[in-house]
């Protein structure tokens, strides 16, 4: 994937509040389908700028991967304060909670 960090930072800040997305789907907005894993370290290192909106990126399944990341039950607590529902560390409602970079940003 040839974007760098800023490039997802600003795909990733786009995520309405309520919602989330995943690395893959953010990679694959951004041409590089097999970029997840730049994607997931992209939110690593976002984690001292509160501008970008980490904690509404997940993986695939809307699990919670990143969470030790962000220190505690951080992660949690930040997607809870929106109205999201969290059950061991994956999100109730992913489907209909799930933010598609692709199909909403045309």
């Amino acid at each position: 994937m040839k974007n760098n960090f800023e490039d997802i930072y600003e795909v990733v800040k786009l995520i309405p509040f309520g919602r989330v997305s995943s690395y893959g789907a953010i990679a694959e907005y951004l041409g590089g389908k097999g970029g997840a894993r730049m994607v997931g370290w992209a939110m690593n290192a976002s984690h001292t700028d509160d501008s970008i909106p980490a904690h509404r990126v997940v993986n695939r399944n809307g699990v919670l991967t990143g969470k030790a990341f962000f220190g505690g039950n951080k992660m949690q607590e930040l997607l809870e304060a929106e109205g999201i529902i969290v059950k061991n560390d994956k999100i109730q409602h992913f489907k209909e909670l799930f933010w598609s970079p692709t199909n909403e940003l045309l």
